[in-house]
């Protein structure tokens, strides 16, 4: 009876099937029960259980689910268990597939499969494409089922999930599946769980190297071990972590990470690793861009396999976090690691600057002396790591830690030091130098000291709050203003003087009277050497420094020959600055002969320094004080002092003395000196001493820290091998440590405000020559007698290297600039060049090169361009000159430029070169720079745009003026605007505080470029010429004719005599201002006449519009009929603006003949106004006022009786009479009858104005009477 009732409960899932009364998704088999029936979970999952003497129900219920259309879209999961499956029922299964292609799921456990059932179902899987998960479970697949689906799955592209669990598919089923995860895109979810590990690398090297985004799951279970995972990967999170592996398994997956672009991070925490694996990983460092974070922690790396992860650093771009916590390297390892993250020179690159946080140490390694030199050589240098942790360390004493924190104020970009379980963190000292280096270091922002010493002891706490007032914001104030002011304790001494003037050795004699005490070991020694040094001649610029007291004086010695004298410029004292110049001149030509200098040799010689420093001077904004000289006549010791000659200079130097008064401070005294006797020189050294210490007093005061940062810049030289300069970034570190001012407080605290501080100081440092610095470049030059006489002393040179080159034209590529500046950073004493000077960048000088205009580059845009040195240009002054233009509708035009005080100034030797960059730099900048060209010489410019050929010329003996030449076809007017607009405004803004007259050049000089000497009297001023042509009647100012006079050379005619209409010489826009001018002032004089203008006079302020278009004719009849029309409308233009202003000269023809009638009117009534006011014995207007209660009433009616009165007058002016304001009045104590009848007519009088004055105004009138009682 139950075999019956099983067998209808069968038979009743039969006829629900077919009846359609079922809505299933779900249906599982159970094979091999103790009873057939069916259970229905819900209702749309069935659980079916057949026994072994049911099992041909099995087959026949997939024949007819096969069959059932109702199922057909709703069933979604089928489950089979304890199934032993025969090829029939796998054809059904097929079948019911391939009628329900709504079945995603198909679940396998505890199923047994023969060859031919394997191969039938892989047949399946390959036609199928709905099925979207698989799973087996305990189906003993092994390495032939597995190898089986890998082939269906090749094909089959729905299938997204593959499960294989507690199977042994074996190392070539793993890679037959790795065979087709490299074919198969479409797979989303891999799951294995094998008895053995080794499965797994096959598997997740394919993923990993075709880049699939495929979530992977192994496990294993060896040896009846606890199951455990092997490898997962997460594409959600491009997470790997691989939790055990053998080495060639670890070899594969990092082989296969190379050009994986899938994994940002990479767990091996555990995993066993020896240096082969290591080399892998090296591989994949270099060639992998996406991997951010990889933890390595407890992998057992030594030494060796640091070292290839060290290598692999230095070219990897991407890495972001690497964690090496509880390896067995030692200090070699430490090194190696942290050597792509450190600098060991200013001119090496940090090879890595991507990777953020590294992490290592534990009980097994070793950091040791060389690890700890490596921790503190990369805190000092690296830039870019965030956190660094050293955990569980038992190798660091407390001093080492100690070292670490102190090399921690010079870092700026570590935010976190954790030093977890680290033995050596304990101690008192150790506490007090972490809250020292927090006070400097303000970015730390956090440091984790768990479980060591210190933290067990609770001494941490003072540690979090000093880290927590990091974070707060101190309340801002103005820096510059705290900053308190001193007297500055440098001062300088300019030797300023020809070659073989003796300055050299005079400086040496003036040192070797400070005490020997006072004196530096290198300067004692060279004052040893002086008589060696006497014999050769100086080259360049040379600074000498010594101590008096508390008074460091540093004497310039500005070079003699004349190749230096364009970098003098460069060198002259700052605003403010404690200096002063003594200008040395020889008695004798050449200190090898006695062959006297005659009184205008030493005259010359002493003016040309003398205008130099006044035309420097004049640049300051503001001159607190005249520069001071002195003046030193060398080689006295030759001469005979009771010589005419001599006394000669003596009342030359008087004359010098009174022509330069008000421009210098000139000391009485002039020294005469044997520059090689200290006793001769001794008066001179007392002068020194005296004119600095009072120089001090003068000059305004400096900021307190400067003084103190001279010593500290000084202390930083000498520990950094004496390097010449310093980077912005390494003067901001220095005062961070060295100078608790300029300290940036906390983290967020304002860095703009310090940063200007630093600034500031770095700026008056520069003023007062301890530095130079220019804020654009970002470094600061802290050896000035190299930059000045080495580096810059080079380009002095390059014209005498070059002289076998005949392209010397100025131009040199920036690496060959860069290799003769590096050249000449080798030091003259052997072995010590690459000590003092191999931090120097000479790309840097470069730039500062071209920021002060000493070069420029002939194309900006260009990287590789060739650069510009003027100071090494040719002189072509001899050679032949011409225009490149010559055609005989060619105009000429010049304007020659002079110092307005040329007695006392000029335009120094650095001023031309300056300007042949600043005009080129001005030229490329204009938008229409494409049609220009631009060439020079040593004293000459030339340059072409639009059609404009212009010639800028340095003359003069001391190069008191320039010269601008121009020739164009265009009209006068748009050549002299290129020559207003574009060059005069860039001469101007090089020569600051010197002021230039313009002047107006002869135009046939300009023509036939006649030479600077011949040109001297062939110009005029353009102001006089304006004022002559104001002084001319209106109708005649354009046809007025300034006359030239003759040029004579030994008698032979040069130029002779001649004229230029106005009209020649002046531009439109000359004319239009002295037309403007003469009718303001007619206008001016109208307004103090009164007489209003008649006619109106705007059109006068319309400008003559030029075209600036070059006019194209084509080159054929109707292009020229068009050309000939052209002209013709041009010349009816021309023709119609004459007319306009002829209209307009006569238009103040008639103005000037007004005016002066109605001056002669005018005359006329101041002539005869004087005999009228004489007639007049009494004043004809007065009133009178009634005060009461503190108030003035106007008395309006006169009559007998008024007590308390006070007359007033009025002011007669015969224009407009008026109550004078504040006027006290006459006091009338009673009014009788006789004054009323004396004062009624003046009363009628004054009664009879008011009526007039408020007539039509009768409200405010009566108002007023009202108010008069």
């Amino acid at each position: 009876m139950a075999s019956n009732q099983n067998l209808k409960e069968l038979q009743w899932v039969l006829q629900a099937i077919n009846s359609e009364g079922l809505n299933l998704h779900s249906i599982s088999f159970y094979l091999s029960q103790p009873t057939s029936g069916c259970y229905q979970e819900t209702d749309n999952s069935i659980n079916i259980n057949i026994s072994k003497d049911n099992l041909p129900y099995f087959s026949h219920l997939l024949t007819t689910l096969a069959a059932a259309k109702t199922t057909r879209s709703t069933l979604k999961n089928l489950e089979f268990h304890r199934v032993e499956w025969e090829s029939q029922q796998v054809t059904n299964l097929g079948i019911l597939l391939g009628n329900n292609q709504s079945v995603q799921q198909v679940v396998f456990r505890r199923n047994r499969f023969n060859g031919k059932s394997l191969s039938e179902l892989s047949d399946i899987l390959k036609a199928n494409k709905g099925i979207k998960e698989i799973m087996l479970s305990e189906s003993s697949i092994g390495s032939v089922g597995a190898g089986l689906i890998a082939s269906a799955l090749m094909v089959n592209d729905s299938l997204e999930e593959l499960q294989i669990w507690e199977d042994s598919i074996g190392s070539r089923g793993a890679e037959e599946l790795s065979k087709m995860i490299e074919v198969n895109p479409t797979l989303k979810l891999l799951t294995i769980f094998d008895s053995n590990a080794i499965t797994a690398t096959p598997l997740i090297s394919a993923v990993l190297a075709r880049n699939r985004t495929m979530e992977v799951h192994v496990w294993s279970g060896e040896n009846g071990e606890k199951s455990s995972k092997v490898v997962e990967f997460v594409p959600e999170n491009s997470t790997l972590r691989i939790y055990k592996l053998n080495l060639s398994g670890a070899c594969r997956v990092a082989c296969s990470l190379g050009m994986n672009f899938t994994v940002k991070s990479l767990d091996m925490t555990g995993v066993k690793l020896k240096s082969r694996c290591a080399k892998e990983f090296r591989w994949v460092l270099e060639q992998n861009q996406t991997l951010k974070e990889v933890n390595l922690s407890r992998t057992c790396l030594k030494d060796k396999g640091i070292v290839y992860v060290a290598a692999g650093l230095f070219k990897n771009h991407s890495l972001q976090t690497l964690h090496l916590t509880g390896n067995w390297f030692s200090g070699i390892g430490v090194e190696h690691l942290l050597c792509p993250l450190s600098r060991f020179s200013a001119l090496q690159m940090q090879a890595n600057i991507t990777l953020k946080c590294v992490t290592f140490g534990g009980g097994r390694t070793r950091i040791g002396r060389d690890g700890l030199a490596a921790i503190i050589q990369f805190l000092v240098t690296n830039e870019t790591v965030r956190k660094l942790g050293i955990h569980d360390d038992e190798s660091l004493r407390s001093d080492d830690f100690i070292k670490i924190f102190k090399s921690l104020e010079k870092n700026a970009s570590l935010k976190c030091l954790s030093l977890q379980g680290c033995k050596g963190v304990q101690g008192e000292t150790l506490l007090q130098t972490i809250m020292e280096t927090l006070q400097i270091n303000p970015w730390v922002e956090d440091i984790d000291l768990s479980r060591t010493p210190l933290h067990n002891s609770g001494k941490t706490t003072g540690i979090h709050q000093r880290l927590g007032q990091n974070e707060n914001t101190e309340a801002e104030m103005d820096l510059l203003k705290e900053m308190p002011l001193t007297e500055p304790k440098s001062c300088r001494v300019f030797f300023c003087g020809q070659e073989c003037a003796g300055k050299t050795t005079l400086c040496h004699s003036i040192s070797q009277n400070f005490s020997a005490s006072a004196l530096p070991y290198l300067d004692q020694v060279r004052t040893i050497m002086n008589p060696v040094e006497q014999a050769v001649k100086t080259v360049g610029m040379k600074i000498k420094t010594f101590k008096d007291e508390d008074t460091k004086i540093s004497i310039w010695n500005l070079a003699g020959q004349h190749e230096f004298f364009s970098l003098h410029d460069l060198m002259f004292p700052g605003h403010g600055s404690a200096s002063f110049f003594i200008i040395i001149s020889s008695l004798f030509r050449k200190p090898s002969n006695k062959e006297p200098k005659s009184t205008a040799e030493i005259e010359e010689d002493l003016q040309y320094w003398l205008r130099f420093i006044v035309s420097n001077s004049k640049k300051a904004v503001q001159q607190c004080m005249l520069p001071s000289v002195a003046v030193v006549l060398t080689h006295f010791d030759k001469i005979n002092q009771a010589s005419q000659n001599f006394q000669h200079t003596v009342d030359s130097i008087q004359r010098l003395r009174d022509k330069f008064q008000g421009f210098v401070d000139f000391y009485p005294t002039v020294f005469t000196v044997d520059a090689r006797s200290s006793a001769s020189v001794s008066k001179l050294t007392h002068h020194i001493r005296k004119t600095c210490k009072t120089m001090l007093q003068r000059v305004p005061r400096v900021y307190q820290l400067c003084n103190d940062l001279i010593q500290i810049l000084s202390e930083w030289r000498s520990e950094n091998y004496n390097k010449p300069a310093m980077k912005w970034k390494e003067f901001g570190e220095l005062c961070q440590v060295k100078v608790p001012s300029l300290r940036i407080r906390s983290r967020h605290y304002n860095k703009e405000v310090v940063e200007m501080k630093r600034k500031a100081i770095a700026t008056c440092l520069h003023n007062i020559g301890e530095v130079i610095y220019f804020d654009e470049l970002g470094f600061l030059i802290l050896d000035c007698e190299w930059f000045c006489g080495e580096a810059l002393g080079q380009l002095i040179k390059l014209n005498v290297r070059k002289q076998h080159s005949s392209e010397n034209n100025g131009f040199i590529s920036r690496k060959e600039l860069e290799k003769i500046l590096k050249g000449s950073l080798q030091s003259p004493i052997p072995g010590m060049g690459s000590k003092v000077f191999e931090n120097l960048d000479a790309s840097d000088l470069v730039r500062m090169m071209l920021k002060l205009e000493l070069c420029y580059e002939q194309d900006p845009s260009d990287p590789n361009s060739l650069l510009l040195i003027p100071s090494i240009l040719e002189e072509g002054r001899g050679k032949p000159q011409r225009w490149q233009l010559s055609t005989p509708d060619c105009l000429y035009a010049g304007r020659h430029l002079e110092c307005d005080d040329s007695s006392h100034m000029f335009l120094t030797p650095g001023f031309f070169p300056r300007l042949q960059v600043h005009l080129h730099n001005r030229i490329k900048a204009l938008s229409n720079q494409q049609s220009a060209t631009y060439s020079l010489e040593k004293y000459l410019i030339s340059i072409s745009i639009n059609g404009i050929y212009i010639r800028v010329e340095l003359g003069g003996q001391l190069g008191y003026y320039i010269d601008v030449l121009a020739c164009s076809t265009k009209n006068l007017t748009e050549t002299l605007r290129v020559i207003q607009q574009l060059i005069i405004p860039a001469i101007q803004n090089v020569c600051h505080g010197i002021t230039l007259t313009e002047n107006v050049i002869r135009p046939e000089c300009v023509r036939n470029l006649t030479p600077p000497r011949y040109r001297r009297t062939q110009f005029a001023s353009l102001q006089q010429l304006k004022q002559a042509l104001l002084s001319l009647p209106a109708d005649s100012m354009y046809d007025y004719q300034h006359t030239w006079s003759s040029v004579l050379d030994s008698g032979r005619s040069v130029l002779q005599e001649g004229f230029d209409l106005a009209r020649d010489l002046l531009s439109d826009d000359d004319f239009r201002e002295v037309l403007h001018r003469r009718y303001h002032d007619l206008y001016n004089l109208a307004q103090e006449l009164q007489v209003p203008p008649e006619n109106n006079l705007e059109g006068q302020n319309q400008t003559i519009s030029l075209s600036n278009e070059a006019e194209k004719v084509e080159p054929t009849f109707g292009g020229i009929a068009k050309g000939v029309e052209a002209v013709l409308q041009r010349l009816k233009i021309i023709e119609q603006e004459i007319r306009d202003l002829k209209q307009e000269i006569q238009g103040l023809r008639y103005y000037e003949h007004r005016l002066l009638l109605e001056l002669h009117r005018k005359v006329n009534y101041i002539a005869t106004y004087n005999v009228q006011v004489e007639e007049r014995k009494v004043p004809n207007m007065f009133y009178f006022v009634k005060t009461e209660n503190y108030s003035r009433r106007l008395v309006t009616t006169m009559v007998s009786g008024l007590t308390a009165l006070r007359l007033h007058m009025l002011c007669e002016f015969r224009g407009q009479m008026h109550v004078v304001e504040d006027q006290m009045g006459c006091e009338i104590m009673q009014v009788d009858n006789m004054a009323v009848k004396s004062l009624a007519p003046y009363m009628k009088k004054f009664m009879t104005l008011v009526n007039g004055r408020f007539k039509g105004h009768s409200t405010r009138f009566k108002s007023s009477t009202a108010m008069g009682g």
